[in-house]
């Protein structure tokens, strides 16, 4: 099912989301991707300053991809109310 992330901490969400669901640890996804626990702690948290390419990692050991297409109308409200 496609996911809508309009913010970091949404985007934090669905990764956080979808490790849960793969019962993997935030140390067992920083372990396989060389990241420090405290670096996807970061990303689940929605916090700035994570690199693209950590963030394409994180997805990628996830099997997640980033899907880039004209924003669809929905309000930020709507989009929160997913989460």
């Amino acid at each position: 099912m496609d996911q809508i992330a309009r913010t970091p901490k949404q985007i934090g969400a669905i990764i956080q989301r979808r490790r849960r669901q793969l019962q993997e640890t935030q140390s067992g996804l920083g372990a396989r991707i060389k990241h420090r626990q405290a670096t996807i702690s970061r990303i689940e948290a929605g916090e700035p300053g994570t690199t693209l390419a950590t963030l394409l990692d994180v997805l990628s050991a996830l099997n997640l991809e980033l899907v880039v297409r004209p924003r669809t109308k929905g309000s930020p409200e709507d989009i929160e109310a997913m989460f």
